[in-house]
């Protein structure tokens, strides 16, 4: 079962959901924890900045860095592009997405067994079932609390006189509070609290007034008016978003203990700077501890949640808070500014990168690669259909398409190219271009894997240049046959170093070397190939889809491959078969995530 992470891993569903949530909680527990290193800086200050450090690291679960991210690549796309720095981008992109799917080049993974198999297919649903059973218990537990809560106050009657009533109107005049607050007398053993997140009402239980003098009367609905002048009922509904979306993290539970106590010191330490007596206020909450009940729901302000014995003590110190210095503002405004500014700065040199990869070159740098172009459109089709070739200093192409080209130049297969108009890929064309002379000579220098790379990535400029192609790169999920080791496999014969195949296939220039392969009807023939050229010839000579390569073998090798071709009624193995039995691979079709060239604009050359 050791293989199964990796299997998980780079499945098609873990690319595009998996990574993603990955990075997301990363990131968000991450912010959590840069957000309670400060409040241990801010631990003298007043409680309401230690509690809205608490409430950004709880919201922050609820904004992915990647919309940041997505902001900064669309504005980037305003702008004049220019040079991204790699080393930085790479960077930058290994901090924010530590669990980015693979795209371009694919590791070594095991061919799953049967049993592996059966598991990443059925883990997204699994994991799917489990998430939504907890969503649904946490919202049956919230919606239990608010079940209790309407009935506790069900007969409740509004209240348009009285000491209740006077007090709490004479404090809002102190507050500024220009809407007043409403008010309700309730029959239940509620102690009081505020209902409501955008029209909020005061609840207090019937015959408070007898329990409490005056002065306790006011320290109470002083707290609670706290409360209303604070939102802290929509604070606390927005954190119990979070807790629902992401039960399954502890550390989200943790945040709302958190937001609970400071939120609660943050209102002690106002109805004290208001004047309340500190002895006065303490026997007021405990008063209302020992007559009525605590408020079930988060979100319904009360007064006395969080640690009573730790909240009395420091009433009775009655410790004035400092205020935040200068230095520390500062702090606090870079820290907030670089948890924006990093990822919309990401996004903005993504796409700057993916911008100035996307535009056509300018014709010096066509020119510093061929130093003449000859492009014929093939209208009546007479020529040699095909890509083309490159002789030591020419590249000649007769009825190529466009789509032939683009493939070869960026190394990438047809099921790999999107977009563009149908003359791309029906269009042909007639081509000579010769290369200038130190070019040829650098190229003649490289060996035979080398080479073949450098001379089709030298069609790229000719193509932005005479072809003003621009593209950029993505990252789909597209059909795919997915190459790995069959269970008996591998099968091959590895390829000699040095040996130069005297009585093998033989070059045009009747050479016997390595990196020659012969396809022939139910007949493929390599010989010191590796499995990067098997992959691209079944690809493009027997396979209506993309092939990649999940082998990890690295090696060159020798090898014939023999099969029966689609003929109705014809017995002898398929080309499938014939992969598993004679070379020990196996194609799997599966969707993969595929590095894509979209082809943002083309248009046809001018003829010369």
């Amino acid at each position: 079962m050791s293989s199964l992470p990796l299997v998980i891993v780079f499945s098609p569903w873990w690319a595009a959901i998996g990574a993603p949530l990955a990075n997301h909680l990363w990131q968000s527990t991450l912010f959590a924890a840069a957000a309670g290193l400060l409040t241990l800086l801010l631990r003298r200050n007043h409680a309401k900045a230690r509690y809205w450090l608490w409430f950004t690291a709880s919201a922050k679960f609820l904004i992915p860095f990647s919309l940041l991210v997505s902001m900064g690549s669309h504005l980037g796309w305003s702008k004049v592009p220019g040079t991204t720095p790699p080393g930085l981008f790479l960077m930058l992109q290994g901090i924010g997405q530590p669990f980015a799917p693979a795209s371009q080049s694919y590791p070594t993974v095991p061919a799953p067994t049967n049993g592996l198999a059966l598991i990443t297919r059925a883990l997204p649903t699994l994991l799917l079932v489990a998430w939504l059973s907890g969503f649904a218990a946490v919202l049956f537990f919230w919606l239990s609390r608010v079940r209790r809560m309407a009935a506790a106050t069900r007969g409740a009657v509004p209240m348009q006189s009285g000491r209740e009533f006077d007090t709490l109107r004479c404090l809002e005049r102190q507050a500024g509070l220009a809407n007043p607050v409403g008010l309700i007398i309730s029959k239940s053993a509620l102690e009081p609290g505020i209902l409501g997140i955008f029209r909020q009402i005061l609840v207090v239980p019937s015959g408070i007034s007898d329990r409490l003098t005056l002065a306790q009367l006011e320290a109470i609905l002083a707290h609670e008016l706290c409360h209303v002048l604070r939102r802290d009922n929509l604070a606390a509904a927005l954190h119990m978003l979070v807790e629902a979306l992401f039960w399954f993290h502890p550390l989200v539970w943790w945040l709302g203990a958190r937001l609970v106590d400071e939120r609660e010191r943050a209102c002690d330490e106002d109805v004290l700077r208001r004047g309340s007596d500190p002895q006065v206020y303490a026997e007021s909450i405990l008063k209302v501890c020992e007559f009525y009940l605590e408020s079930p729901l988060f979100c319904a302000a009360g007064v006395t949640g969080s640690n009573l014995k730790k909240r009395i003590e420091v009433i009775m110190l009655h410790r004035t808070p400092v205020n935040l210095s200068f230095g520390r503002k500062l702090v606090l405004s870079s820290v907030g500014f670089i948890a924006v500014a990093v990822p919309f700065v990401f996004g903005l040199l993504h796409a700057t990168q993916t911008r100035a990869q996307s535009q056509p070159l300018d014709k010096g740098e066509t020119a510093a690669v061929f130093e003449s172009v000859s492009i014929h459109e093939d209208k009546t089709a007479s020529g040699m259909f095909g890509f083309g070739w490159f002789s030591s200093e020419t590249f000649t192409a007769n009825g190529a398409t466009l789509q032939q080209l683009i493939r070869e130049a960026y190394g990438v297969e047809d099921d790999q190219i999107l977009g563009g108009p149908d003359w791309v890929r029906t269009g042909r064309y007639d081509i000579k271009a010769k290369m200038a002379g130190g070019v040829a000579d650098e190229l003649r220098k490289l060996n035979t894997d080398e080479g073949e790379f450098a001379y089709l990535h030298t069609l790229q400029p000719l193509l932005a240049d005479r072809f003003k192609l621009a593209l950029h790169h993505e990252t789909r999920q597209v059909p795919a046959y997915v190459l790995v080791v069959a269970e008996n496999g591998p099968k091959l014969q590895e390829a000699k170093p040095g040996d130069t195949y005297p009585n093998g296939m033989k070059d045009l220039d009747g050479h016997g070397h390595g990196d020659i392969m012969r396809f022939g009807r139910g007949l493929l023939t390599g010989q010191g190939i590796s499995i990067r050229q098997l992959v691209k010839g079944l690809s493009k000579q027997h396979l209506d889809r993309l092939v990649v390569d999940n082998t990890g073998l690295k090696g060159k090798y020798d090898f014939t491959l023999q099969w029966t071709p689609d003929v109705s009624g014809s017995a002898g193995p398929s080309l499938f078969q014939a992969l598993e039995e004679q070379l020990g691979l196996k194609l799997e079709p599966r969707e993969s995530p595929v590095e894509v060239l979209v082809i943002d604009n083309i248009e046809k050359p001018s003829e010369n």
